[in-house]
């Protein structure tokens, strides 16, 4: 099982970083300060295009633009985990738990065996 002390910590990250953009205005109206209906395909696109960054960061070996002396893929990896916890945080997901949770059920299933992999049909990636 995962210790405790980490799934407080992924909470505690989740946490602050949905509370950072909160601060910063991502998650109400500018001009009113009503809270915003945020679109979840929208963000979810969001996520996944830090992915495709990340993946452009490989493909060409590139270092971040942002944060010169760290790869692009290192950066964009970071990008995808704090929009991730932002979402959890914005819709009270429980991130933590459910990475506890499926961690110890990955560790059972026989697809994420090496001896099983191995077989002809086995899953490969």
């Amino acid at each position: 099982m995962i210790n405790q002390n980490i799934q407080l910590s992924i909470t505690a990250l989740q946490n602050h970083i949905h509370e950072q953009n909160v601060q910063a205005g991502w998650w109400h109206d500018l001009h009113s300060g009503e809270p915003l209906e945020r679109n979840k395909a929208e963000l979810l696109c969001l996520i996944h295009s830090e992915i495709s960054e990340a993946m452009e960061g490989v493909r060409k070996n590139l270092d971040d633009d942002k944060l010169p002396h760290r790869k692009m893929v290192e950066v964009e990896l970071a990008d995808a985990v704090i929009r991730i916890l932002d979402f959890a945080g914005g819709f009270g997901l429980d991130v933590s738990g459910a990475i506890t949770e499926k961690l110890e059920y990955n560790k059972n299933r026989d697809d994420h065996k090496p001896d099983n992999r191995k077989e002809k049909n086995g899953k490969k990636f």
